[in-house]
């Protein structure tokens, strides 16, 4: 298991021999110090700031609207009161005679949460859901008795702000390059970060919601699509600009993403977990997502981005979308799979068309040539491989190399020429015709995790682990800069963390 913790966030990712898992966790802190002391104080005990983060936390992975354990959903205000099999849990005004409490309380077997699903409820927060049922279980006013509770934290909870200098290294799992091919945008830790390519200078911070960015495009007018999300909490898919005016710390620009409105100029939708992946047509009307709810959504946005419209969603997989692209005409999607599979998705007459099978290990990113006519697929198990996007799914070739797992694949803009990623510390070029790989890129020393061509198709940037950025020529391979993106980072901070665990 490999964790990196930031402030009061952490993000979790098990890697094995046999795959990425991407078991995302978060560490969010749910509530203050006040709220703990809360039942100790005079201030009335509030159900969504003080209550509902505990049941969120601790009882909704058992109660949701999908697996109601005991017949019991806990989703909404209104079918906490109700209760489930048993009856009505809560007696207004009375926490000893109100098994809700009972149950999160009790040393008995019977305890809630199940003694195998999870630690019991602290004693604090305990506490607090007493006194709540003390005062009268009450609802805040203003909240409708039937909104979804996880909707409801989610519209209170404020990101926090970045730390101006990082105490560890921020994973990339997502750069690309500026249209101007001058900076590489990549994601940290709830922001954006931007730096010039010739020096590894920082220039610019964009503040953002996501805890994480996991796919980043540029629509033709400049502005950047960002795929993101808390892992666990929640996901999104948010267009920025960029190029708005920020304020100065030292020489580097800063830009809040969050609240002004000139930097965050599209909210196009959010769901429950991560957004994985991200990919958007060449001449910008098309937009796909897809990510850990098994799900893409597709927008139209010919009509521009301020007017993106939602055009389907698609649930071709069985198991989160880790990766997808598009074919420059806008007619397929190109998914990949924890499912093990690739699959494409005919956009006009909205099913599905090819399935492919052949890596039988988690399929982690998807390519397509420029002229729509190749296919290709990366995956835990260590090899590329290629298929027709509108044939039977039937494998063309398939070609190893990387001696780890490949976690992404992308397609240069001009050439017939791939880059891949992977946990063996490199990014490979292949030839997209033979895949015969061509070049070896080195100078990473943990996993890679991300990587992208410039628009004019001279520069390839890898980005890992521990933070490292490295720019290579195209042409012969060499070395443009290597850098760490982790703003503010000492190499004596960064030199204390482990190296990649193949447990």
């Amino acid at each position: 298991m490999r964790m990196c913790m930031l402030g009061g966030n952490g993000f979790m990712c098990m890697l094995g021999g046999h795959g990425l898992r991407l078991v995302l966790a978060v560490g969010t802190v749910l509530f203050a110090a006040s709220s703990v002391a809360v039942a100790q104080s005079a201030k009335p005990v509030s159900f969504i700031h003080d209550v509902a983060p505990i049941l969120k936390e601790n009882c909704l992975a058992c109660h949701d609207a999908k697996k109601k354990s005991g017949k019991y959903d806990m989703t909404t205000y209104e079918k906490i009161l109700a209760g489930g099999s048993g009856g009505e849990p809560i007696v207004p005004g009375n926490p000893e005679a109100s098994e809700f409490y009972e149950l999160i309380v009790t040393s008995e077997q019977r305890r809630m949460p199940p003694r195998d699903k999870g630690e019991a409820v602290p004693k604090e927060k305990a506490a607090i859901i007493a006194q709540w049922i003390k005062e009268g279980a009450k609802l805040d006013a203003g909240i409708d008795p039937k909104a979804d509770l996880v909707k409801e934290l989610r519209i209170r909870w404020k990101p926090p702000v970045p730390p101006k200098v990082y105490p560890f290294p921020a994973i990339v799992n997502a750069l690309t390059f500026t249209p101007d091919n001058q900076h590489l945008v990549v994601g940290g830790h709830h922001e954006l970060t931007v730096w010039e390519v010739a020096t590894g200078k920082l220039v610019k911070r964009i503040y953002t919601r996501a805890e994480r960015a996991y796919g980043l495009a540029f629509l033709p007018d400049g502005k950047l699509a960002v795929a993101g999300g808390r892992p666990g909490q929640e996901g999104d898919v948010r267009i920025y600009n960029i190029q708005a005016q920020g304020h100065k710390d030292g020489d580097v620009e800063i830009l809040d993403g969050v609240n002004d409105q000139a930097v965050l100029v599209k909210h196009l939708f959010d769901v429950d977990d991560s957004v994985l992946c991200l990919a958007v047509t060449p001449d910008g009307k098309t937009l796909a997502a897809g990510g850990c709810d098994r799900a893409v959504r597709v927008f139209d946005l010919s009509a521009g981005w301020e007017k993106a419209k939602l055009t389907q969603t698609v649930e071709n997989h069985a198991d989160w979308v880790l990766g997808c692209t598009l074919t420059p005409d806008g007619k397929y999607l190109i998914t990949a799979g924890r499912d093990k599979t690739a699959k494409v998705w005919d956009l006009q007459a909205k099913e599905s068309v090819v399935t492919f099978p052949e890596h039988k290990e988690t399929v982690y990113a998807v390519a397509v040539k420029p002229d729509g006519s190749t296919g290709f697929s990366v995956g835990a198990d260590r090899q590329i491989r290629t298929w027709k996007p509108n044939g039977e799914g039937k494998q063309v070739k398939s070609a190893g190399g990387h001696s780890d797992e490949v976690f992404k694949v992308v397609a240069h803009p001009k050439q017939p020429l791939l880059a891949t990623s992977s946990a063996d510390k490199t990014v490979r070029l292949w030839n997209a015709d033979n895949l015969t790989a061509t070049k070896q890129l080195t100078g990473l020393g943990d996993y890679v995790y991300a990587v992208a061509f410039s628009s004019d198709g001279e520069l390839v940037a890898g980005g890992s682990y521990d933070g490292t950025v490295a720019v290579w020529k195209v042409s012969d391979g060499s070395t443009v800069k290597v850098f760490n993106a982790s703003p503010g980072l000492t190499s004596a901070a960064a030199s204390p963390q482990p190296g990649p665990s193949k447990k």
